[in-house]
């Protein structure tokens, strides 16, 4: 699967976003080694800590399912009826992909019409990972 199929599935989960309350909608594609695509999107709560992003959403449902080894993830967000140019991963999303993914896992950023690719070494340097205990 090219990067662009992936940002448009991302893309897609982004509409099942649920924001009510900060109104930016986050989609996820998660591509496993096996080929398997996990969506995701962000579920917001009233309770703003039980929030859980497009991410997690889509890392847990893998994860919850036996998929454990991953080859990228696709990106996007937005207000509401817009698409940032650039949505970036949250820190704890960031230390979740340690915990699954190699240093060269792919995070794709953007949107379907432009995006970039970059490393999960790049997005989060110096993690904190298993060997580290």
């Amino acid at each position: 699967m090219n990067g662009r199929e992936l940002m448009a599935l991302a893309q897609e989960a982004r509409k099942h976003s649920y924001a009510p309350y900060s109104g930016f909608r986050v989609g996820a594609a998660l591509l496993t080694k096996s080929g398997k695509v996990y969506l995701g999107c962000n579920i917001e709560n009233a309770a703003y800590s039980a929030t859980v992003c497009a991410e997690r959403t889509a890392f847990f449902k893998a994860v919850s399912e036996g998929e454990c080894e991953f080859e990228a993830i696709a990106i996007v967000g937005g207000k509401e009826g817009e698409t940032a140019e650039f949505c970036s991963p949250c820190g704890v999303c960031r230390q979740v992909m340690a915990e699954f993914c190699a240093p060269d896992f792919r995070v794709l950023l953007g949107n379907e019409e432009h995006f970039e690719a970059y490393t999960l070494d790049m997005v989060l340097p110096f993690s904190f990972t298993g060997k580290d205990l």
